[in-house]
């Protein structure tokens, strides 16, 4: 995609929706770690179910510590590798009070030191808690870069360099957000609904969909 398609890509989607959202629930930094370590192979609603009730009661690293892996796994039971997932957020509550002050540091290679914490958890926290400019790519940023020729890629980080290279700075913030969106409700995996697709002229996916 050429760079003046890239900005106009952009500014229509900002134009769309000026001040996305992820569809995430929590109330503090720490409660937006712990929903998108537990969002991995799951959905946003999904996650959103189970973590209600678990944030009324326990929204600090010693609130979720002191439940036990057993009782956490009770909460999240709903939501698939909850097993892993109990005992990942356990050890990573441990190390927020024993290396961080219950804090949640604000730098990709602390936040991935922490258990079930990877890449794309990183930057996801670093984007929607402290605002950095963070490409976090999951699949629908991984189908979006390559299906619209925005930032074709073979990796999920190839694809976030290329991304992070080509997208206009003034939308870098929020351009992650607007492309899981766009994927998850427009330009769907199976069938994309390029009909109503406010950029689809700009894109280069040659199989575009007629209602």
């Amino acid at each position: 995609m050429k760079k003046a398609d890239i900005h106009e890509f952009f500014r229509r989607l900002e134009e769309n929706n000026p001040e996305p959202e992820g569809e995430l629930n929590y109330v503090n930094p720490f409660t937006l770690l712990v929903a998108v370590v537990l969002s991995a192979q799951a959905t946003d609603v999904g996650v959103n179910k189970a973590t209600g009730p678990l944030f009324a009661i326990a929204d600090t690293p010693e609130k979720i510590f002191a439940l036990g892996e057993d009782t956490l796994r009770d909460y999240i039971k709903t939501i698939g590798l909850y097993k892993t997932k109990a005992k990942n957020v356990i050890k990573l509550c441990e190390a927020l009070i024993r290396d961080h002050d219950s804090k949640v540091p604000e730098t990709r290679e602390e936040l991935e030191k922490l258990a079930g914490v990877g890449r794309k958890t990183a930057n996801v926290v670093l984007n929607i808690a402290f605002g950095h400019p963070t490409i976090a790519v999951d699949t629908h940023l991984f189908r979006l870069g390559n299906r619209t020729g925005l930032a074709p890629g073979k990796t999920p980080l190839e694809v976030e360099k290329k991304l992070e290279k080509k997208i206009p700075k003034e939308f870098l913030r929020h351009a992650h957000h607007w492309l899981i969106l766009h994927g998850r409700y427009v330009c769907k995996a199976r069938k994309p609904e390029c009909y109503r697709c406010i950029v689809a002229d700009l894109c280069a996916f040659k199989g575009k969909t007629v209602a």
